[in-house]
């Protein structure tokens, strides 16, 4: 796929250089407002400033970049209020010049205000066209005012000058919004990047104003495109391309980073045993998460391990956040180090080696979950933003013992990497959509009012991604692979026999996971993750096989999600083969939409799972569900698990071959129309085939094996009170109405109304496993 979209983005940009004129460069303006949006911008810049053929770059530095700037002039009226100035600049002007700045290098050092992280794009190599000043001080809401119409004020002259083709906005800041107002005001095209997420704070209505300011969206999930197309914006304008600084992410984990760690926390700091913290006000409740800051210090001073502390951002009540810091004597704790800035390459090893990251920094539930680092989102500031598995959250906190709890559950966990917010390929999708914009079309904006058009995925080209999952089945016999869409589409499988040794099988699991992962890009899909059905008993949790059936050997306390996790690059999530049937009825099945259902398994063993109020039963121990082993007679034939008297031992299909040996080695089994060969096995398939041709012994097992198995629906009718119990598996149709007749002769009256329907998926290991990833079932709220 990846010739052909290289091919027709080449064709496309042909067609759009005849349309603006040969010889003319898209002039692009980048305005970076602050640390955190420099960082999704910076990669975009690079990847414009490396193709000079077809750009011209300027940028723009604004807002929160230059806030030591303002110390500079604050520091220059006091000098002049004390009369300093007269001696500076009437005796000699450098002199003057050289004592400033040594006054100012000092106020520097001695207040720690230095990090100008304008620096750090200079250090970049990139020419700043502009640097407005933009910020007024005082970190309250009035401020923020000033501060957008300040940059109000100052930008239509920049503008004017540079007269860019498109100016690219990144995010939700209100400095952005004056970026964007001016812009639109100018009739300048502007291309937002981050648009249609969704959070906390007076952040959500600056993102979707600046939303219907754009022409053009670079949004990074799904769920963002969705927002857009739901606000009316128009498809052809919108870019699913993934968040720029994972193009980044995705290739800093292996740079040396113990040198940045101990610069940073000190010489004696491993990795996994720091936290780093990084808490912003929340515009619309201040009080509140000023008080939420006070008790996230109080638990990380009780919870004793090196911290790392970031400053809060500019927004109101940041100052009176820096108070409780210093009130705490955060600066001076021995455990702390507190600073204003660090650059964003050092931050990405501090975060990725950290043994738990703490706050409500978007940061923590978008990038660091490339890393799979343990995160605590606190508060409400992140509310509606996707995350990963990763991300605990905690809401709200009257004391600091449910943030300590949650410290001590989250320190230290190794979670899979996650892919959410981007695969590392944004920039050139970007790049590839910004050579596509055709400056003749029409500057005015189209919306596309409801009814909205049907959920296209788009990125650059019209090249279509289908969301999918990968999805993996360990049997007894046969280890399967399979591509499924989110619609339950298998759109490849793969098949081989399951290897008996726990080395040959995972290093087969990973042959075939790379193989089919590898050919996903070639049907146009986009892998979100891998789900995979076994089984045995398993931790969901951890992704760890606890313990096995007899028909899986050397499956016993195996961690699956650490390597396919590490070999892939994605996020992992393992459970039980008859939790999976019932997510697979719940997604796709006959379970979709119903409240409270059960699913059996009838095949080698029996299975099930069970969908309570919406959600996948576990149990305290990982063992509900384990409908093969309800117990429907005290002296009945021995189970697989030791006991006696279990449906398995009745109903499943090593019963029933079992029953159908016995026949044969009496020649009770054959009957007129049967025959077999000499060295062909007696399966559960022949003793069916018998009872149908008339052998009564064949017919009398199988309606005790469909007796055991509607005794044990009852019991699970009696427990439940499910509405619906879907049959799944290959011996479904033999039985559904011999459970039928027992329930109306065993069943309570209130129960006997359920519905006993045979599950109507062809795969419905593959498509549960799917479900594992497609549902997101392991997102978590604490």
């Amino acid at each position: 796929m990846e010739v052909y979209f290289k091919n027709l983005s080449k064709q496309k940009q042909k067609e759009v250089m005849e349309k603006n004129g040969n010889n003319h460069k898209l002039r692009v303006c980048v305005a970076t407002c602050n640390r955190a949006d420099y960082s999704k911008l910076a990669p975009i810049m690079f990847g414009i400033k490396a193709e000079p053929q077809f750009f011209e770059l300027d940028v723009i530095v604004l807002g929160s970049h230059l806030i030591d700037d303002y110390g500079f002039y604050c520091i220059l009226k006091l000098l002049l209020r004390l009369h300093i100035s007269e001696v500076f600049f009437n005796q000699s002007w450098n002199f003057g010049k050289f004592c400033i700045n040594a006054v100012i290098e000092i106020f520097n050092r001695i207040t720690g205000y230095v990090n100008n992280t304008y620096r750090m794009i200079e250090q970049d190599d990139f020419d700043i066209h502009t640097r407005l000043h933009t910020i007024v001080r005082g970190e309250d809401e009035a401020a923020m005012v000033e501060s957008v119409g300040l940059a109000l004020v100052k930008l239509p002259d920049v503008l004017n000058r540079l007269k860019p083709d498109i100016m690219i906005v990144h995010g939700d800041r209100f400095d952005a919004l004056a970026l964007a107002t001016s812009a639109a005001l100018m009739n300048i095209r502007i291309l937002h990047i981050e648009g249609g997420e969704v959070s906390g704070t007076i952040d959500d209505s600056i993102r979707h104003a600046i939303t219907k300011l754009a022409h053009y969206h670079v949004c990074c999930t799904r769920s963002a495109e969705q927002h857009l197309i739901a606000m009316c914006e128009d498809h052809d304008r919108i870019l699913l391309a993934g968040c720029p600084s994972y193009d980044k992410l995705l290739s800093a984990k292996n740079k040396d980073y113990m040198s940045i760690i101990r610069m940073w926390l000190g010489e004696d700091v491993k990795t996994r045993d720091y936290i780093v913290a990084l808490q912003h006000p929340v515009t619309t409740d201040i009080k509140h998460s000023i008080k939420m800051f006070e008790l996230t210090l109080d638990a990380l001073i009780s919870f004793n391990k090196r911290t790392l502390v970031l400053f809060p951002n500019v927004d109101a009540g940041s100052k009176e956040m820096v108070r409780v810091m210093r009130k705490k004597g955060i600066e001076h704790h021995p455990n702390f180090r507190a600073v204003k800035h660090v650059p964003f390459d050092q931050f990405i090893q501090l975060v990725a080696h950290a043994g738990c990251m703490i706050g409500n920094s978007s940061c923590g539930v978008r990038e660091v979950g490339a890393f799979g680092t343990p995160v605590i989102n606190l508060g409400t500031r992140q509310t509606g933003r996707e995350t990963g598995e990763n991300v605990l959250h905690v809401r709200d906190a009257d004391t600091q013992d449910k943030i300590l709890h949650a410290l001590q559950l989250q320190f230290g966990k190794q979670y899979p990497c996650s892919k959410i917010y981007g695969d590392g390929n944004a920039v050139p999708r970007i790049l590839k959509f910004l050579k596509s914009i055709d400056l003749k079309e029409p500057l005015q904006k189209k919306f596309c009012f409801p009814p909205v058009k049907d959920n296209i995925s788009q990125d650059i080209d019209h090249i279509l991604e289908t969301q999918s999952a990968l999805a993996v089945d360990l049997g007894g016999t046969n280890l399967r692979v399979a591509i499924v869409s989110m619609k339950g589409e298998i759109v490849k499988k793969y098949t081989q026999l399951n290897p008996k040794t726990y080395e040959d099988r995972l290093e087969l699991i990973l042959k075939m996971c790379v193989e089919a992962a590898s050919e996903a890009v070639n049907v146009n899909c986009r892998i979100l993750g891998v789900g995979i059905s076994t089984g045995g008993r398993v931790n969901p949790r951890e992704g760890i096989v606890l313990h096995s059936t007899k028909l899986i050997q050397e499956w016993s306390s195996v961690d699956l999600r650490t390597p396919i996790s590490d070999a892939l690059h994605l996020p992992v999530w393992v459970d039980n083969d008859g939790n999976c049937a019932a997510l697979a009825e719940r997604k796709f099945g006959h379970g979709k939409g119903i409240e409270n259902f059960v699913t059996l398994i009838t095949g080698t063993g029996i299975g099930g799972g069970i969908i309570h109020q919406h959600e996948l039963i576990h149990g305290s121990s990982f063992c509900a569900a384990e409908l093969g082993h309800i117990v429907v007679s005290l002296d009945g034939p021995e189970c697989l698990c030791g006991s006696q008297g279990c449906i398995e031992a009745y109903a499943s299909g090593i019963a029933l071959q079992r029953e159908a040996k016995k026949l044969h080695d009496e020649d009770l089994l054959l009957v007129e129309g049967m025959s077999m060969k000499k060295e062909e096995v007696v399966s559960a398939a022949h003793l069916i085939q018998a009872a149908k041709l008339g052998n009564t012994k064949a017919d009398s097992i199988l309606r005790t094996a469909g007796t055991a198995l509607g005794l044990g629906v009852v019991n699970i009718l009696h427990t439940m009170n499910p509405s619906l119990v879907i049959l799944s598996g290959v011996l479904a149709s033999h039985y559904v109405n011999a459970v039928k007749d027992v329930i109306n002769r065993q069943a309570l009256s209130s129960v006997k109304t359920v519905d006993v329907v045979v599950s109507n998926l062809a795969d419905p290991a593959l498509l549960g496993a799917a479900s594992l990833v497609l549902d997101y079932t392991t997102r978590r709220i604490y």
